[in-house]
């Protein structure tokens, strides 16, 4: 079904010219593109790497174009700053011969989406134009970012760590690790460590703004804020998480075999994920049938990266309200398909479980309180999942649970390193909320379901 791109010829497609296809034994050549009836030679101009044409009508995708040298899991990183933004991938076409690639994506947004941030972002995360860098198969980890700690008191308030979460992303601050705790006066002390994507919360100016914001959001409830830079081993991760009872950590971190969860909220249809060897001399087919959530694409193209396996074409769709299907032909960083039955197998079980369970929920009980656990596998690159805390403490506000205290760590579990959440709820005001509507309204938010 993908010979039709069998051609040495470019096709026109959306108004741009569609890579050749490369599983078909013909090697793409991506020199000249053509967008509004004008002609540019790739390479040359660097704001062309990334193009967004927003949707004219309301209901209509948007379409975001990238256009440059290929990188190990430049998939897996368009789709996180995708996720990050909140925008809703509906359909994506990808095409690369490992040294340049041509990805699409049909986007849905919302009226607040800042289009111009956000290709700013995108082109940040894009190989240089100006050497197009071949695809290697050691990952290049980038330099880590300055922590800084985050730390102010105020009056508690149904919502409140919600609200500042909310602020904290949309200035762009990524939460590392926080711990926030209640004083019996009524206060709270909220310890943020935080990492800044425009690399400017050392200077006056982005402190101030950053005060402005969350003074604006909280008021005279605010007592006290400062912000200081702290080492970056505060963010590192411990060696297990030693609040776990062996069958909780069980339960949750099995990462071997995908059981019949006993909650109905997370019962739903399991992948279909098959592989086949014989429609290409050199690259594995990749066919997937699942339901859709939210981060679906992010979930295959990390669990990819994390495998070191390159895309060389790929198309994803949405089907109705829910499905999703998905067809990728992958190789190896040598080069080759998957031939290796156990390799095969490694990779479909592990395809599985991140797209049956990319998230961990639990409530557990503390003696009279409770506690909400959820967790997500970190990148091998030391990325975490976007908006995961914002989807917790949304979730909480609209059930109207006030927290008592949070915690975010990072743990090393088996051979994976997770980001373990932990939010120990107050049950002090008598809500009768239970346990199964708790972690039901926690875990469609996360997963961006009705």
């Amino acid at each position: 079904m993908f010979c039709s791109l069998k051609t040495e010829k470019p096709i026109w497609f959306s108004g741009w010219s569609l890579l050749s296809c490369c599983v078909c034994s013909v090697k793409i050549r991506p020199f000249w593109l053509k967008f509004e009836e004008k002609e540019v030679v790739m390479g040359i101009l660097f704001d062309d790497a990334v193009i967004i044409r927003q949707s004219e009508q309301e209901g209509e995708p948007s379409v975001i174009t990238v256009n440059c040298p290929d990188k190990t899991g430049l998939g897996s990183d368009l789709c996180r700053i995708i996720l990050f933004f909140g925008l809703t991938v509906v359909r994506t076409d990808v095409s690369t011969d490992g040294k340049w690639c041509y990805i699409v994506f049909w986007v849905v947004g919302k009226p607040s989406t800042r289009w111009s941030l956000l290709k700013k972002r995108l082109m940040g995360a894009c190989p240089s134009c100006s050497g197009i860098s071949y695809y290697r198969a050691e990952l290049q980890p980038p330099r880590a970012p300055d922590v800084f700690l985050l730390k102010f008191c105020c009056h508690d308030r149904r919502g409140l760590l919600h609200d500042v979460t909310e602020v904290l992303c949309e200035l762009e601050l990524t939460i590392k690790r926080v711990k926030v705790s209640t004083t019996p006066d009524g206060k709270v002390m909220d310890l943020f460590f935080i990492t800044d994507t425009r690399e400017l919360l050392h200077t006056k100016n982005r402190q101030d703004d950053t005060y402005d914001h969350l003074k604006a959001v909280l008021g005279d409830a605010m007592i006290s804020c400062d912000i200081e830079m702290v080492g970056p081993e505060i963010a590192a991760c411990s060696q297990g998480p030693s609040f776990l009872s062996d069958a909780i950590a069980e339960d949750m971190f099995n990462t071997e075999t995908l059981d019949e969860h006993p909650h109905d909220y997370v019962a739903f249809k399991p992948p279909s994920i098959t592989m086949d060897n014989s429609l290409s001399p050199s690259h594995t087919l990749v066919q997937i049938v699942c339901e859709d959530h939210k981060g679906l694409l992010y979930d295959v193209m990390r669990t990819l990266k994390d495998y070191n396996i390159q895309i060389s074409y790929g198309r994803f769709t949405t089907k109705g309200k829910s499905e999703c299907e998905m067809d990728l032909f992958i190789m190896q960083a040598d080069g080759k398909k998957i031939i290796d039955p156990s390799k095969q197998s490694s990779l479909r079980s592990r395809l599985q479980m991140e797209l049956s369970r990319p998230l961990r929920v639990a409530l557990i009980s503390r003696g009279p309180d409770s506690e909400l656990l959820v967790a997500n596998p970190v990148e091998i690159t030391g990325n975490g999942r976007p908006l995961v805390f914002h989807d917790i403490t949304l979730a909480l506000k609209m059930l109207d649970r006030p927290i008592f205290s949070a915690e975010i760590g990072r743990y090393m579990i088996g051979d994976r390193e997770w980001e373990v959440y932990r939010v120990l709820l107050d049950e002090g005001d008598g809500s009768s909320v239970s346990k199964q509507k708790i972690e039901e309204t926690v875990w469609k938010m996360l997963m961006s379901w009705e």
